[in-house]
């Protein structure tokens, strides 16, 4: 499956992210990654943006279910640090671009995707939404409390997979990851089993055993599905998996 496929493309959703400002716009924005969609599309998906409706951090999964009445897939993206009142951690001075409307929106998405079994592809913060859904903690700064040595800020270094693991069979043995983040999993949540780890034992992915298809990792694999095979395989499994899903689904 592919941008040339005559084949319906699986409708795979994307929260938006919500931004001060866009190039062109007056007011506050809701945005996503151009090469995030740009992936999706290129693997056969069609990408959908969401609004990331949870006002007052308040979300009925109910709500939430229907809205995805529309979705083969989700792709749940990177973005700004989830609020440490969802981990119970205390408040790090760190924390950038916190808004706990979008962070209570992706965590009702994880909980009914991998709930109903929705295919869900989660990408950086992504993971750690999933993660903190399911009990796990967050290492809140790499640098404070794990060595300076250990930053993954505009760092590309290899990981190593699992063999057997669902990625395993979509990238292979290890993979080169382009990282950006100064948070990682602390502890992994119930449920979730880790997959991939980086030269410096950082995890880099997570599963869980089921329903349906799920898959976190840490790094960006839109920065370089162009040029990356692997990359791509990433965007591409996620379609497959979504590909003749129901888009009618029970809690």
């Amino acid at each position: 499956m592919g941008e040339h496929s005559s084949s319906p493309r699986p409708r795979i959703v994307i929260p938006a992210r919500f931004s001060e400002g866009a190039t062109a716009l007056r007011y506050a924005a809701e945005v996503t990654s151009r090469k995030l969609v740009e992936a999706v599309w290129a693997a056969g998906g069609e990408p959908l943006v969401m609004h990331p409706s949870a006002p007052g951090a308040i979300v009925d999964d109910a709500d939430v279910l229907g809205r995805l009445a529309v979705a083969d897939g989700v792709l749940l993206p990177g973005g700004g640090d989830l609020s440490s009142r969802w981990t119970g951690q205390e408040h790090h001075d760190t924390l950038y671009d916190v808004d706990e409307e979008q962070d209570a929106f992706d965590l009702a998405l994880a909980r009914v995707c991998l709930t109903t079994g929705l295919p869900l592809l989660a990408v950086c913060r992504g993971l750690q939404v999933v993660n903190a859904l399911r009990g796990g903690r967050i290492v809140q700064d790499m640098d404070e409390e794990l060595g300076e040595e250990r930053h993954h800020r505009h760092r590309v270094h290899d990981v190593s997979v699992a063999s057997g693991s669902t990625l395993h069979g979509i990238v292979g043995q290890g993979v080169r990851a382009s990282c950006y983040h100064h948070q990682c999993i602390a502890s992994t949540g119930e449920g979730l089993r880790p997959v991939a780890w980086s030269e410096d034992g950082v995890v880099e992915a997570v599963e869980t055993d089921g329903p349906g298809w799920f898959v976190g990792v840490q790094w960006h694999p839109e920065d370089t599905w162009e040029t990356e095979s692997q990359q791509r395989a990433l965007f591409v499994a996620l379609v497959q998996a979504s590909a003749g899903r129901l888009s009618s689904v029970e809690l």
